[in-house]
Order: structure tokens, then C-alpha cells, then sequence
């Protein structure tokens, strides 16, 4: 794998719920994404063999959502697409298929990544309504709680299981404000300093009033404090320590990177972001998901024979204030090297997007810093972890 490189990536800005990209589905997502990639590239679209993207949420949006937005993007009918449904790991699994066919010899040039409307996941009716209802109330199901927020192996909402990794770790509220804060005082950060500038594929959105142009971020909330944390109320137990301010945003967003061989990059006159060093995924208690990370970072620190201080960056998902301080506990990684630029807490979880979304942030990042390696994990849903090491080029 560390032959493949990636040469360019993009990504969406990401919409808040119900924010400005609630206009666009997951598939118009998805393609603005791979369609910023091809025009940055220039790349002949013939040459790329296969689009590979993660969709979470796939309800209502049409078969193999990832064929859809390769033929959108202006892709060739005889390019090959499919979708990945690894809940939060989706995005990042893709790019992990799309190294493993370009090494295989399936295809030269590969496009992978992620898209989510959460905006647009749609309610449904429950089983029986398709043998017809005779009469009296019938409940409507929210397919966002449904398969989203409900993890049906541990009976338990996402958020409860942040819970139980606080009370296992000892992790105080006091502790998670602070780090939620911080994600959002570094993001803001960023986006005043123009570090977003460079994966950020700006969209323009119609309406009857004209156009309006989305370049930044939605959810980042400026000048934000633990005391304005300290002040939401939680929601998963009455006594607890897990609220909206401390826990990752529900939002839209797409991603989009381009792969190939080093040797395929170089003919092409690329110049690679960053290059593939390995990957690793991993299961753990379905109760306890958030510690997913800590397994699959050791499995690939194990396979290239790496520690945690030999990542100038790290690139891990917050999906919950809580979830992250744990495997920071166990996999003590330097805070200075720990989402430089904020999280998703400040930035957003849009589910299948995700895993895109932090490959793509890390790779820019790591070059604009000139570091060496660098590595991007997550929990996942269900009880899994996923992580990936990239390296300069």
C-alpha cells in the first residue's frame, strides 16, 4: 500500500442541521466533491477506473448512491462505482478499497470518499403499512434514531455509550466542556486563518433571492466557552455529563480524494499529497464503541512498527467529548498533534462523509505544516474502530 498516493482531495464545506446545504441531497453532495477533484486534476476522467464512496444514511436516496454521483460528476459510463455503508468508517474505509484495487491492478486511478444529507434522512412507515392499514394510529419512524442513533447490539443510544466510557475513565464534565470548547476555539482558529482554504470546494446555492456562496464551515461557534458549555443540560441520563455542546454535530457534508501509483502520479506530472503507509480496523463491546481507535491504532502501529509520538498530527473523529478523552487515556496522544484545527465537535459528523473528511483534512494539513506522518482513526457504531497512516511525500 505504500506505493499508492494521494494526489488531490476535496471536500464540501459542512452544512449545520437544516443549514444552508439543506437544499442538497447526499448524491448532489457526493458530486460536488468528485467534481471539484476532476476540475482541480484535470485528470482525463477516463482514466479512473472506479468511484468508491461511503454513505451512511442511504434511505431514500436511490440504488448505489456512489454510481449515481460518478455519472453526475461527468464520469464514463464504463467507470465502476459502488457504495460502502460502514456507518461512521465509510468515507475511510473507501479509500482503503480504493488503494487495495489500484494495488490489485482492478484500475490506474481511483476516486474515493464520502457524502451524508442528515439534513435529509427521511421518516418511514413502520413494516406493516405494506399490507395496507385497516385502521386506528400507526406510528412514523425516524430512520436518523432508527439507524443512526440507536445501536441495536448494545440496545443503547450513541450518546449512552459515551456515558459509560465517562464513568469508566472517570472522566469529569468539567473535562469535556473544556476539550469541546477548545475543538471550537481551534476551528475558528482555522477558519480565520484561511487553513481550510485548500480542501474547502466552495458551494453555490440558488434560490429564489439569488445566489448565496457557502466557503466555511457552519457549525463553528465563535468564542466559545466551557462556561457557555457548563450551561446545556444532558441528555442521555439524569445525572449525566453528555449534551449537544460536548457531543459531534448532525450535519451534511461530501468529500473526494484521488489515488493512484506513485509511478502513475509522477508520469501525470502530480505532485502527491501524501502517500498511503497502512490501515487497520478493529472490534470492540458494542457498549464501549467509542474505544474503537485504541485497538486499530495499535494494530497498525504493530504493522509498520510505529508509536503514538511518531505522528506529527492525529486526525481523531470526536463523535463525543467523552469517547475521545478515553482513548486518549489509553493511547496518549500529544494534545499539541491532536485535531489541530478543531473537530466534530466544532465542525460536524456527517456520517458517511466523516472518515473522508479527516484523510482529507489531515493530508492538507500535514503538508502545510511539512510534517512527516500522520494518522487518521474513529469509532464506529455497532462496536468498531478504524485508522489509517498517511506520510508525506
Amino acid at each position: 500500500m505504500s506505493d499508492i498516493v494521494i494526489t488531490h482531495a476535496r471536500r464540501t464545506p459542512i452544512g449545520k442541521y437544516s443549514g444552508a446545504l439543506a437544499p442538497l441531497n447526499a448524491v448532489q453532495l457526493g458530486t460536488h466533491a468528485v467534481s471539484a477533484v476532476l476540475r482541480q486534476s484535470a485528470i482525463d476522467p477516463g482514466l479512473v477506473g472506479q468511484v468508491i464512496m461511503g454513505h451512511g444514511r442511504q434511505a431514500g436516496n436511490g440504488p448505489n448512491t456512489a454510481r449515481q454521483v460518478a455519472i453526475r460528476a461527468g464520469l464514463p459510463e464504463t467507470c465502476i462505482a459502488y457504495t460502502i455503508n460502514m456507518a461512521c468508517a465509510s468515507g475511510l474505509k473507501a479509500i482503503v478499497n480504493a488503494a487495495l484495487a489500484i494495488t490489485s491492478g482492478e484500475c490506474e486511478a481511483a476516486i474515493a470518499g464520502g457524502m451524508e444529507s442528515m439534513t435529509n434522512v427521511p421518516f418511514m412507515l413502520t413494516s406493516d403499512a405494506r399490507n395496507g392499514w385497516r385502521m386506528g394510529h400507526h406510528e412514523v419512524t425516524d430512520l436518523m434514531y432508527r439507524d443512526g442513533f440507536l445501536c441495536p447490539l448494545a440496545d443503547q443510544l450513541m450518546g449512552r455509550t459515551a456515558e459509560t466510557l465517562r464513568i469508566q475513565y472517570n472522566i469529569s464534565r468539567a473535562e469535556q466542556d473544556e476539550f469541546a470548547a477548545a475543538s471550537h476555539n481551534k476551528a475558528e482558529a482555522a477558519l480565520k486563518a484561511g487553513r481550510f482554504k485548500d480542501e474547502i470546494a466552495p458551494v453555490t446555492l440558488r434560490d429564489k433571492k439569488g445566489e448565496t456562496l457557502l466557503d466555511r464551515d457552519e457549525g463553528v461557534r465563535e468564542g466559545c466557552t466551557p462556561d457557555q458549555m457548563a450551561k446545556l443540560k444532558p441528555v442521555f441520563m439524569d445525572d449525566g455529563t453528555v449534551h449537544p455542546g460536548n457531543a459531534s454535530g448532525i450535519t451534511d457534508g461530501g468529500s473526494a480524494l484521488l489515488l493512484m501509483s506513485a509511478e502513475k502520479a509522477s508520469k501525470l506530472g502530480f505532485k502527491p499529497l501524501a502517500r498511503l503507509e497502512g490501515y487497520a480496523f478493529a472490534g470492540v463491546d458494542p457498549k464501549v464503541m467509542g474505544l474503537g481507535p485504541v485497538p486499530a491504532t495499535a494494530d497498525i502501529n504493530r504493522k509498520l512498527g510505529l508509536s503514538i509520538d511518531q505522528y506529527d498530527l492525529v486526525e481523531l473523529n470526536e463523535a463525543f467529548a467523552a469517547q475521545v478523552l478515553a482513548c486518549d487515556r489509553e493511547m496518549k496522544i500529544p494534545r499539541d498533534r491532536l485535531n489541530v484545527n478543531g473537530g466534530a465537535i466544532a465542525l460536524g459528523h456527517p456520517i458517511g462523509n466523516t472518515g473522508a473528511r479527516i484523510v482529507t483534512t489531515l493530508a492538507h494539513e500535514l503538508r502545510r505544516r511539512g510534517g512527516r506522518r500522520g494518522l487518521a482513526t474513529l469509532c464506529v457504531s455497532g462496536g468498531l474502530g478504524a485508522s489509517l497512516a498517511i506520510a508525506a511525500v
